[in-house]
């Protein structure tokens, strides 16, 4: 019995090592955006061949006879989880419903059913990082759940464990091979116990079981790398030129422009134009807090700008189309305006110099995520 134990783990660490040294691809490793709760969802169908090991087998010995007819009998399973993050998920598990009460190597068949919730461990990605490309995961898992002999019209709680290896097809569609085992309560069969305890298999009623199946990925199946806000700057060309030149010497540009406007009188006009650019500030995804501070150096440049000269702000907030609904999207550039506005106060503009305005959810920017900002410019 412990001999079989061990050589199916093993078997089970050897595939999973296997299927990082052959199918990783050699991509970097990154953070990953948190999906709504909709998204990453499975549903798993299955077949599989399971073998009842009784309490009442004590000192008959598994190892000696695991795949007899008296033992094993087909069975069939359906299962519901949901990915929260690339290596942390949970599944409930349905199983049945052909089972076998061992007490000698005749046959006794009962309709037993397992009803499990699993915790989902992929290590394939807790070790080697997401890749939405991979074609090999190796997932352990526990749990617990309770047992059902309908026969018997016998309940019993258990406790779970095992391997799954998932296999992908597609983005949408996958092969999963599991290897697991349920440990029962001594009663589950419906037989007495005959006070015989000893070592941990024989004290309780256990069914291991090898499964096949498909598994398939609803809705949003993948994984978004995390936004990188210092690379949302370079997506426009104007706006780096702009921003480059008011980070390298702010101060100085600042006392430059004064000058301007004490030597000439049109150069109002063609400070304001300088100055007309907007300045983005960017946020993260369904945020309103600043999600860089160096960003506010920008904003600090129009500030000065707007108390040197009496000159008005306007600062629009937008919110990207592609998450939210439209209201939400409304509400939360709303408040990012409100945000930036803050800011400008506390770099002692005016209130009344500040114009606020919320474009809500749009789709100016790609990729979609850059359009989570909130804009500053001379009205």
């Amino acid at each position: 019995m412990k001999k079989l134990l061990i050589v199916l783990a093993m078997c089970g660490l050897s595939m999973g090592s296997m299927a990082q040294e052959t199918t990783a691809d050699p991509v970097e490793k990154y953070s990953v955006a948190t999906n709504s709760f909709w998204s990453n969802w499975f549903v798993q169908v299955g077949a599989d061949w399971n073998a009842f090991y009784s309490n009442q087998e004590h000192g008959q010995g598994l190892s000696r006879s695991p795949f007899k007819d008296f033992r094993s009998t087909p069975g069939f399973s359906v299962a519901i989880g949901k990915w929260f993050t690339p290596g942390l998920g949970l599944r409930t598990k349905f199983s049945g419903v052909w089972g076998r009460t061992v007490v000698d190597e005749n046959k006794h068949s009962n309709h037993i059913w397992t009803l499990n919730e699993n915790v989902l461990f992929n290590l394939s990605n807790m070790l080697y990082g997401y890749n939405p490309n991979r074609v090999w995961n190796f997932v352990p898992f526990v749990g617990a759940g309770i047992n059902r002999n309908c026969c018997a019209d016998r309940y019993a709680m258990n406790l779970s464990a095992g391997i799954l290896n998932t296999f992908r097809v597609s983005k949408h569609v996958g092969i999963h091979f599991e290897l697991g085992w349920n440990y029962a309560e001594q009663d589950l069969d419906a037989v007495p116990a005959d006070g015989k305890g000893g070592r941990i298999w024989e004290g309780k009623d256990n069914k291991l079981y090898a499964e096949l199946g498909l598994t398939f990925n609803l809705g949003k199946a993948s994984w978004d790398k995390t936004p990188d806000v210092d690379a949302i700057k370079a997506l426009s060309q104007a706006q780096i030129d702009a921003l480059n030149a008011q980070l390298n010497d702010a101060n100085a540009e600042n006392a430059r422009l004064k000058n301007l406007l004490a030597q000439k009188k049109d150069a109002t006009a063609a400070v304001k134009e300088y100055v007309g650019t907007p300045v983005s500030v960017f946020f993260n995804i369904n945020k309103s807090v600043i999600a860089s501070k160096k960003d506010l150096v920008n904003v600090k440049n129009m500030a000065e700008y707007a108390k040197d000269n009496n000159a008005n702000l306007l600062v629009t907030g937008y919110a990207d189309s592609a998450t939210g609904k439209p209201a939400y999207n409304q509400k939360l550039s709303e408040k990012r305006a409100e945000t930036v506005a803050n800011e400008l106060v506390k770099m002692g503009v005016s209130r009344d110099q500040i114009t606020t305005e919320a474009k809500g959810g749009v789709k100016d920017l790609s990729p979609i995520s850059y359009n989570r900002r909130a804009t500053v410019q001379v009205k």
